[in-house]
């Protein structure tokens, strides 16, 4: 298939000589710049984004979402959805303002096309967020706006539960929908929420809470809950069956992970932290088909992890995701995946055959 010229690798090794963190808030406050002065719009042009789909209930544009972690605090919403995607979703937000973990805490593994990152949820907190999110326009025109959740790195792991009820009454009368983030590898002991008795625990009162909170608010917010790349399958399997007895609206597979088989002897490698990009592709396949062999074909399933390129969002659609998100592959191959991601799914007959429509 003839690959169209991408401008973005013109610009990427001028990106690529700053440092990973400085290089990811140039792009964002050039990004915001150009949407501001209506370049933005003007570069991309009235491309043709549309494949409507149902994901949690919610109609989006198209199936192609920007994963959380790109736009920790919710400020460059309205830019970001300039570029094509039929959702987005910001955060990680916890409660109270936090630094996260010491820099340099981000690194690129340019043979891999991949990072590793140990930022741990650096993020300015819930009232900051919040009034980010309250400024977009975003949703005003149709766009689809997940808020992400997490919980303070000081927090006690058995208390983690109430970090995560204090922001989901926060977002919730903001949110199109909301994700619970259990899976980061980056704040101590987050994964043990992932076991069996901590998940039903969490999940019961998430159910609860959600039910006062839309009662109050007169309507249902859907929940997704993201999970690791790194569970066995008994782990998937539990998480399988307590998502829907919860009545949880989906799942995220998956976040980074902390194999290094893929990457093994590259510069970097030995970085502690969370991997992204290609090396997390194969993982997040299995979890995906896992995933979608045990809750059947009706419950909603957003895959992340190593898209960079079309096809291989092609695949994430195949394995059982009914929509994707990107977050790595941008930083390695621009907007212009998204683009690519949209015409290899619009292309494939099972996505309009698989109820996506």
């Amino acid at each position: 298939m003839f690959k169209s010229f991408n401008p973005y690798c013109l610009i990427r090794p001028a990106l690529f000589s700053l440092e990973p963190e400085k290089a990811h808030d140039v792009t964002l406050r050039n990004l915001s710049r150009a949407w501001k002065n209506n370049s933005l719009r003007k570069l991309l042009k009235a491309r043709n984004m549309l494949l409507p789909t149902d994901l949690m209930g919610l109609p989006l544009r198209n199936p192609i979402g920007l994963a959380a972690g790109l736009d920790k605090n919710g400020e460059y919403i309205d830019a970001l959805g300039q570029l094509g995607f039929g959702f987005l979703e910001v955060g990680t937000v916890t409660p109270r303002p936090q630094d996260g973990n010491p820099k340099p805490r981000m690194f690129r593994l340019p043979k891999a096309e991949a990072l590793i990152n140990r930022m741990g949820f650096n993020n300015q907190g819930l009232d900051v967020f919040l009034a980010n999110v309250a400024r977009n326009n975003y949703q005003g025109h149709g766009g689809i706006l997940g808020l992400n959740l997490g919980k303070n790195a000081d927090t006690p792991i058995e208390k983690a539960a109430d970090d995560y009820l204090i922001g989901l009454r926060a977002v919730y009368a903001y949110a199109d929908y909301v994700t619970v983030n259990i899976s980061s590898p980056n704040t101590q002991n987050l994964r043990a929420l992932q076991g069996e008795d901590e998940l039903s625990q969490l999940l019961q009162k998430l159910q609860e809470t959600r039910k006062e909170l839309a009662d109050h608010h007169g309507r249902h917010v859907p929940i997704a809950i993201k999970i690791a790349p790194d569970l066995d399958q008994d782990q998937i399997l539990s998480i399988a069956h307590l998502l829907p007895r919860y009545g949880m609206d989906g799942v995220i597979a998956t976040n980074t992970t902390l194999s290094r088989d893929a990457v093994k002897g590259l510069p970097h490698a030995q970085e502690t932290g969370g991997l992204s990009g290609p090396p997390v592709h194969e993982l997040s396949l299995k979890v995906i088909s896992s995933l979608r062999r045990e809750l059947g074909p009706d419950f909603a399933i957003i895959g992340v992890g190593g898209i960079n390129s079309g096809q291989r969002a092609l695949e994430k659609v195949q394995a059982g995701a009914n929509a994707i998100q990107l977050y790595t592959g941008l930083i390695y191959q621009g907007p212009h995946l998204i683009r690519e991601c949209m015409d290899s799914l619009r292309e494939a007959p099972q996505f309009f055959l698989d109820g996506h429509h």
